[in-house]
């Protein structure tokens, strides 16, 4: 909550924080300013994009003066640097539902490579947005109208924000990949905008973070669903070339 009063205070579009939190059952609750309006972006080109990624970019220029503690555990579709004893951050649905239908060996693979490349760096980690889909932004023609969804921070490096970000910017309703053309769209932007170019660590990095969350998305769509698996498709069609420009 401090991380969204910070920048609603500065003027970044979103809601602000109304209340204190309060605490029951292990649930933070608070009140926060009624922001209605505004449209959701639905294109997944370049173009859409460069534009996500700016606002994006604004967004962590802002936050390079806050003081926040780390919001660990990171969210679920971000958690690769888990302590858990599998591939996956525990899930229980998840894994009851694994004993009956095997998730494919080429999901598994992907995972595993880009986990371990994930976890091999020694960047700095920040707080960030880690769940930067078209759901949880609201757009008033080009012009950014609010954020949505502050309980997904997130404490990783910049790249690997940013990563996470290019790959999901285009989710809706149904959790998907953009495609590769606008990931690197989305970084070029986003870089141009920070006004400092990824180093080589970085932008593999940032690749990798591109991959997890789709093939955290394709192990649930293959575990849950039986139609509109769009994550399951997109990664199988781009896993072996965002591996490639991970460095995994």
């Amino acid at each position: 909550m401090r991380v969204q009063h910070y920048v609603a205070a500065r003027g970044f579009p979103c809601a602000r924080p109304l209340t204190r939190p309060t605490y029951a059952n292990g649930i933070a609750t608070h009140a926060e300013e009624f922001r209605p309006g505004g449209e959701i972006r639905r294109g997944d080109a370049p173009a859409d994009a460069e534009i996500a990624a700016r606002l994006f970019a604004e967004l962590m220029n802002q936050l390079d003066g806050v003081e926040a503690d780390p919001p660990l555990p990171n969210p679920e579709w971000v958690n690769w640097d888990h302590d858990g004893p599998g591939l996956f951050p525990p899930n229980p649905n998840h894994e009851a539902r694994e004993a009956a239908a095997a998730v494919p060996a080429w999901i598994l693979e992907t995972g595993t490579r880009v986990r371990k490349r994930l976890l091999r760096h020694d960047l700095p980690c920040r707080v960030g947005h880690a769940d930067w889909e078209a759901q949880n932004l609201r757009w008033n023609g080009d012009e950014p109208h609010a954020v949505h969804d502050w309980d997904s921070l997130a404490w990783l490096t910049e790249a690997a924000l940013a990563g996470a970000a290019s790959g999901a910017f285009a989710t809706a309703e149904i959790p998907t990949l953009a495609p590769l053309t606008s990931s690197a769209a989305f970084l070029d932007a986003y870089q141009d905008a920070r006004g400092r170019p990824f180093s080589r660590a970085e932008r593999e990095i940032a690749w990798a973070a591109s991959l997890w969350p789709a093939v955290h998305n394709a192990r649930g769509q293959f575990l849950w669903w039986t139609e509109d698996r769009f994550a399951y498709d997109a990664l199988a069609l781009q896993a072996d070339e965002r591996l490639r420009l991970a460095g995994a």
